[in-house]
C-alpha cells in the first residue's frame, strides 16, 4: 500500500500580502506622477518635439511669445526694449543666467530671431527652447 504524498505537508492558512504591496505601490507613483505640478506661466501652445529634456532651474528666466505676439519676461508683459534691459540687469548678477524660450506654435519664426538676436548680443549662451514631448 502506497503512502499519501501529501500527508506530512502542514496546511498554509496566511495571506501572501506581497502581491498587495506591490498593487500599492505602483498605485502611488501613478498618483505622485499624474498630479505633479505643472511650470508656472503664460498658457501657450507649444511645438512637438520627439527628444525634449527639462533643466530649467530656479533661476531660469523663461521669455513667452504668445500667439498674438505679446512677449513674457516670466509672466510680466514687456516691449523688446524692456526685455533687454531687465536681462542686461540679470545678466549683470549671474554672468551664466539660464534662459528658456517658450513659443506659441502659431508665431512666425521671425519673433523668435529676435529674441535670439537679443539674447546673443547680451551673450546669454545658456538658451533652451522648450518643446512639448512628441506624443506616440
Amino acid at each position: 500500500m502506497r503512502k499519501n504524498p501529501y500527508a506530512d505537508h502542514e496546511v498554509i492558512d496566511e495571506i501572501n500580502v506581497v502581491p498587495l504591496l506591490d498593487l500599492a505601490w505602483n498605485l502611488l507613483l501613478v498618483f505622485m506622477i499624474v498630479v505633479t505640478a505643472s511650470v508656472q506661466g503664460i498658457n501657450v501652445n507649444l511645438p512637438k518635439a520627439s527628444a525634449a529634456t527639462s533643466s530649467v532651474k530656479p533661476t531660469t528666466k523663461a521669455i513667452t511669445i504668445t500667439a498674438e505676439g505679446q512677449v513674457y519676461l516670466d509672466t510680466y508683459a514687456v516691449t523688446m526694449a524692456e526685455l533687454e534691459t531687465r536681462l542686461r540687469q540679470y545678466k549683470a548678477v549671474d554672468p551664466n543666467l539660464p534662459v528658456v524660450i517658450k513659443g506659441d506654435e502659431k508665431i512666425s519664426y521671425k519673433s523668435v530671431i529676435e529674441v535670439l538676436d537679443l539674447l546673443q548680443r547680451l551673450e546669454i549662451t545658456q538658451l533652451g527652447l522648450v518643446t512639448q514631448k512628441l506624443v506616440k
